[in-house]
Parts: C-alpha cells; sequence; structure tokens
C-alpha cells in the first residue's frame, strides 16, 4: 500500500513520490529502470515521467521568465500584462519577453490595479490565457472587488455558461529586508477566504515554475504570489521545457517524529533551519512541510503529519490574527484533537504594519520559532 506525497525532480526527470505504510529503505525508480537507494528516507518513486530537454541553473525569477516564455510559445491566445512588464518589471521576470512575441502579448497598463484584473477578466472569458502583473501584492487591494466579487464568482454567476478560468494573477509578495510598509505585505490569507479562487506561494525555483505552469493551466482563477526576497537567493536546476507540479498538494520536505513544522514560501527556509536547530540542541525530530497551495489547503498532509508527531507550529509573515495559521490551527485541532500532546503554536508577524528599521523584531525568524518548539517539547 502506498500513498501518493509529492513530486521531485532526479537526474532530469519529474517523479512522483509515494509513501510506504512500513519501508525502511527508500528506492528511488527513474524512469523505471534506474534504482538510488536512500537509506535516510522513507519513501519510494513508483513512477516517473521523463523531462524533454535539459535543465539549466535558474534562480526563480528566472524560473518564473521560463515558465511564462513556455507559455507563449506553446499558447498562440496568451498574453501578459501589467505595470511595466513590456521591459521586464521592476524584478526583470518578463525580460525579453516583449521582443520575442511582440507588444500586442507583452504589454504595459495604466497603473490601475482594479483596471488591470477587470481587463484580465474580460481576456479570460473571450477565451484567451490572461495573466496579468500586480507589481507588488501590497498594491492588490484596488483590485480586490475585481477579484472577489467578479473573478471568483463569474462562473457560479452564469451557471458555468462562463467562466474567467483562463486568469493568472502574479504578484511579488513578502518581505524583502527593507520593503517597510508598502513592499513587504503577504495578504493571502484576505484571498482564502474567497472560494471560486486558488492561491498559491513557491518557496523556490523548480516549484515556482512548476506550480505557475499549472496555475495557467487550470480552469479556475489563480493567484500566484512569488517570495520577492528569493528572486534573487537561490539557484537549482530547473527543466528549461514546459512541466506542472500538482495544486492542492502539500510537500513533505523532511520526515520526522515529535513537531510538525507548517509553512509556505520564504518561511520555510526558516522552517528547515529551526529543524536542524532542534535536532542538533534538543534531540528533537521535525516533520517539515511546504504547504504551497493555500486555497484549497491540503488538510490530508497537515493532519496525517499531526496524528503521527502530535505537535503542530504553523508560521507565517502576515500578522498573526486573522493569518491563515488561524485556519489551519483550527481545522487540526477540530481532526486532530485526541492526538495532540501539546496546544499548536502559531509564530508569525505581530498585529502592526510592517515596520521599516524594525523589521528583524517583527518577522518570525529561527529564534522564535526555536522557542515555541521547546515550549511545546516541555508541555
Amino acid at each position: 500500500m502506498f500513498k501518493f506525497t509529492s513530486h521531485t525532480i532526479v537526474n532530469n526527470n519529474v517523479c512522483e513520490i509515494y509513501q510506504p505504510l512500513s519501508y525502511f529503505a527508500s528506492i528511488w525508480m527513474v524512469a523505471g529502470v534506474k534504482y538510488y537507494i536512500c537509506p535516510n528516507v522513507k519513501t519510494i518513486i513508483l513512477s516517473c515521467k521523463t523531462l524533454v530537454g535539459p535543465t539549466q541553473k535558474m534562480n526563480l525569477f528566472q524560473s518564473v521568465t521560463s515558465a511564462l516564455d513556455n507559455t507563449l510559445a506553446s499558447d498562440p491566445t496568451a498574453v501578459i500584462f501589467g505595470e511595466d512588464v513590456a521591459f521586464g518589471g521592476v524584478f526583470r521576470c518578463t525580460v525579453g519577453l516583449r521582443d520575442k512575441y511582440g507588444k500586442d502579448r507583452v504589454f504595459n497598463t495604466p497603473l490601475c490595479e482594479q483596471g488591470i484584473v477587470g481587463f484580465g477578466i474580460g481576456v479570460a472569458v473571450a477565451g484567451a490565457t490572461a495573466i496579468a502583473e500586480i507589481q507588488f501584492a501590497d498594491y492588490i487591494y484596488p483590485a480586490f472587488d475585481q477579484i472577489v466579487n467578479e473573478a471568483a464568482k463569474y462562473r457560479y454567476r452564469s451557471g458555468n455558461l462562463f467562466d474567467c478560468g483562463n486568469l493568472t494573477i502574479r504578484a511579488p509578495w513578502g518581505c524583502v529586508g527593507h520593503g517597510s510598509l508598502y513592499h513587504s505585505q503577504s495578504p493571502e490569507a484576505f484571498f482564502a477566504h474567497c472560494p471560486g479562487i486558488k492561491v498559491v506561494i513557491p518557496r523556490g525555483p523548480v516549484q515556482a515554475k512548476g506550480l505557475l505552469l499549472s496555475c495557467i493551466a487550470d480552469k479556475n482563477p489563480c493567484i500566484f504570489f512569488e517570495p520577492k526576497i528569493l528572486y534573487r537567493a537561490a539557484v537549482e536546476q530547473v527543466p528549461v521545457e514546459s512541466y506542472t507540479l500538482p495544486l492542492s498538494q502539500a510537500e513533505v520536505l523532511q520526515e520526522g517524529s515529535d513537531v510538525t513544522l507548517l509553512a509556505w514560501g520564504t518561511q520555510i527556509h526558516v522552517m528547515r533551519e529551526v529543524a536542524d536547530m532542534a535536532q542538533e540542541k534538543l534531540g528533537v525530530s521535525c516533520e517539515v512541510i511546504d504547504l504551497q497551495t493555500i486555497l484549497p489547503w491540503d488538510t490530508e498532509t497537515v493532519c496525517k503529519s499531526v496524528v503521527k508527531t502530535g505537535r503542530l507550529l504553523i508560521s507565517h509573515e502576515a500578522p498573526v490574527t486573522g493569518g491563515f495559521a488561524a485556519e489551519i490551527s483550527s481545522t487540526v485541532q477540530e481532526e486532530c484533537f485526541l492526538n495532540l500532546e501539546a496546544p499548536i503554536s502559531r509564530v508569525c508577524g505581530y498585529d502592526t504594519p510592517f515596520p521599516h528599521v524594525f523589521e528583524p523584531f517583527y518577522i518570525p525568524d529561527k529564534w522564535k520559532c526555536f522557542e515555541a518548539i521547546k515550549r511545546m517539547i516541555n508541555y
């Protein structure tokens, strides 16, 4: 008996990872013929999809560019639009695309977020693939009505006669070290309360490309938040050709037995460091999970982990009150109450506007998360 858990890339292959009920050494089966023994990971790859073409070193913004390039090349209806995207955008995610595909397919818009999303809804309803860029997630709020009352409800209000499922909205997201009030926000929780859209946040270049292409292909409007501090922070071998990773599927990055650490985007890298600290300093085994999709989120993977560990720490940069950690905490408490060994812990941003010089004190860093683990273990 095996259960699908996630995807990975091994030797230029996208591989499906399955978790066996009882297995003490892993066998990685690449393309069905080549085997890798991995005694430290209790998973087995049972099937693989060989990628077409080579991989290339890319950072996160380059992997986004690659995904957009693949889409424009394969879909003649696809258009990309937003403030300054024609010359590459603030973070260079669309650089070179106008020159390659023309000004009718990659073009600037006025500085009007509600107009950008409203236009994207119309493009998608007409049957084309619309990829809208909001220059910073902090400025998505003027488009809130268009997203929540129009895009999310278009299919429902027409009884599925019409929809704008071909709409994807990209936006740089999260803190960056010096962004202060208007260039540091994490607004995912606002949209998690809105049925009819999907909300996705990647942690690195491989996930960014695969998940973005999944959003573009998905038949529901999607919001794709890109952690801007990671745009140039990490380089991975990313397939040049198109590939997708499943939405609404959390990924177990590290297995453990004592505490479940759950995060997404930038914060997942903090969780991995905290897991190493907990093992080294406390002898505590942490299971690290990247949620990846905020809406609809993968309750099964998270709850299965908490049943095993009995403890859950959730961390995100957004303010703690009404943050998405609260929804996760509530669901896990309902589903796993009898398995909990300690109260669920949330380590999040404070209930203040995002500060400038005090950003190091605001963010949920590894030390705050480490102290939360100690409290749970000693409960």
